[in-house]
């Protein structure tokens, strides 16, 4: 067993070169000549050898500094540190990157991003429920008698008026949908009989001319028809627009400034509340921010109130010019249509600026449009 020891031990010391062939004498007499070469000829750490012949780019030149510790690794012997140290100072030369620095920065700012916004979506939840929590409290102690409202008795009967008026109107503007649909389907049934006069009239001599005539009266009943509906349709999209539109957004002013209403009220029940409580110094504390969150909702519900007051003094004066306008037009128009006067009702038409389908024009009626 010691002779086995020995020998493995014999044969771990044996030094390998690169191609994995045991070092002989020859070869230690070779590299003895060959430093003694390198000692007492020019300084090659100070030579070049220039990549691709002579005027060479200068990036092709590589120091033999560099090649001696190329062959140092070769051997399994590590470059000095005089070796390395010139290598990366040589240009070109970048040093490689303390991979763990680089992938902790990112992490923690990303951990602190991600504190941040946590913190902030914390802070918003926690404003808005005791927001919440205020405003539902006002809410019911005013529903059952308990807390006092702020409240403009001239805006409030402004507002329900305004209230009132859209109910109205919303009326009209559904029953004048349904009389556009009802005078639609009677136009297109004058106008298939009609059709259907001039076709017996060709094909029936004998009653050819009241055929005729009745094919024609129907048909000059059916343009009068699609010129009144041009003007039923035009009142009935400036109806919708005063409706949906100016009325819908002033009630969304409206509802903006009752819920402010609410936290204004909500927010001088706490001042108040807090007033006529200890007046110890954490009293005090919660008194001043109480103090200024009613400031605070009180800018806003003020902000509001005059919002309010100014869009319905406009909505009022756009309601009077658009419902003049749009109630004359449609008299005119109904009352031209039902007498048979067809210029009359066009002239109406023309006054209110309202498009007319061109005389002789091929392009396809009002009606087929639809």
């Amino acid at each position: 067993m010691t002779d086995s020891i020995l020998s493995k031990a014999a044969t771990m010391e044996i030094p390998i070169n690169s191609n994995g062939d045991s070092r002989t004498a020859e070869d230690d007499s070779l590299e003895q000549d060959l430093q003694q070469v390198m000692v007492s000829g020019p300084n090659l750490n100070e030579t070049n050898i220039v990549s691709g012949g002579y005027g060479g780019a200068a990036e092709g030149i590589i120091p033999t500094s560099s090649i001696k510790d190329i062959r140092s690794k070769s051997r399994g012997i590590a470059p000095s540190h005089s070796a390395t140290s010139r290598i990366a100072n040589q240009p070109g030369h970048y040093p490689a990157p303390s991979m763990h620095h680089s992938n902790s920065n990112p992490s923690m700012m990303s951990e602190e991003a991600t504190r941040g916004v946590a913190v902030e979506k914390f802070d918003t939840m926690k404003k808005w429920s005791i927001n919440t929590y205020k405003c539902t409290k006002q809410m019911f102690s005013e529903r059952f008698g308990r807390g006092t409202k702020t409240v403009d008795l001239e805006l409030e009967a402004q507002i329900d008026v305004l209230r009132e008026t859209k109910i109205k109107y919303e009326r009209i503007l559904r029953l004048a949908h349904e009389l556009t649909n009802h005078f639609y389907n009677m136009v297109q049934t004058q106008q298939a009989l009609g059709d259907t006069f001039a076709d017996l009239s060709q094909k029936s001599p004998e009653l050819q001319d009241e055929f005729g005539y009745n094919a024609e009266t129907q048909r000059l009943l059916c343009k009068n028809g699609e010129t009144l509906l041009g003007a039923i349709n035009f009142f009935v999209s400036s109806i919708n627009t005063l409706v949906n539109k100016t009325m819908e957004d002033t009630l969304m002013t409206i509802k903006m400034y009752e819920n402010a209403r609410l936290e204004f009220d909500a927010y001088r029940t706490d001042l108040e509340e807090l007033s006529v409580g200890p007046q110890d110094a954490a009293a005090m504390v919660r008194i001043e921010i109480a103090q200024q969150q009613y400031q605070i909702q009180k800018d806003k519900y003020e902000r509001l109130h005059s919002d309010v007051s100014i869009k319905l003094k406009f909505l009022e004066e756009n309601k009077v010019k658009v419902m003049h306008k749009q109630l004359l037009l449609f008299h005119n128009a109904i009352s031209a249509y039902f007498a048979g006067n067809q210029q009359q009702l066009e002239q109406a038409l023309r006054q209110f600026n309202v498009k007319l389908k061109p005389s002789g024009s091929d392009k396809p009626s009002w009606l087929e449009e639809q």
